[in-house]
């Protein structure tokens, strides 16, 4: 069995939200290899938000961008609760997609999603989403999104 580090485990915990418990033991079953350890709790975070997406959402927030006096976007992003809502990584995210849709311009919902994330275009906006909600552990929904041309 291999040595955990504390600090392994307060990492692991504060990389992908899990207890310290689930933490533990995901470095225990990687035989203390962090990085297989995070990619195993990263894919196991991404299955329970799939699974949590029948949820409804009922808070959120709404956020504009303003691109040169030119370019408006309007987005609204909902999430089970207030509390989430609150977050840091909540508010980051809807700013991110809000700047997301005024540089690419979607022309619906799944192609938004479908599209590589402009700030990493490794992942698409559907998988930036998944990872956030795996983190804060609710739904969100992307309700609506406006772009439009200001005159």
């Amino acid at each position: 069995m291999a040595d955990i580090s504390i600090e392994d485990i307060k990492r692991l915990r504060q990389l992908t939200g899990v207890g310290i418990t689930d933490a533990k033991q995901a470095l225990q079953a990687t035989a203390g290899d962090f990085d297989k350890a995070l990619d195993e709790m990263r894919q196991k975070g991404l299955t329970k938000a799939e699974k949590r997406g029948e949820r409804e959402a009922r808070a959120g927030l709404i956020s504009s961008y303003v691109h040169d006096g030119r370019i408006g976007v309007l987005v609204e992003v909902n999430c089970e609760t207030d509390f989430v809502a609150k977050t840091d990584e909540f508010k980051e995210l809807v700013k991110d997609l809000t700047l997301h849709i005024a540089a690419s311009d979607p022309e619906d919902l799944d192609a938004l999603l479908e599209q590589p994330f402009v700030k990493d275009p490794s992942k698409t906006v559907g998988d930036v989403v998944k990872e956030v909600n795996a983190k804060l552990g609710e739904s969100f929904f992307l309700l609506s999104s406006l772009l439009g041309e200001i005159n």
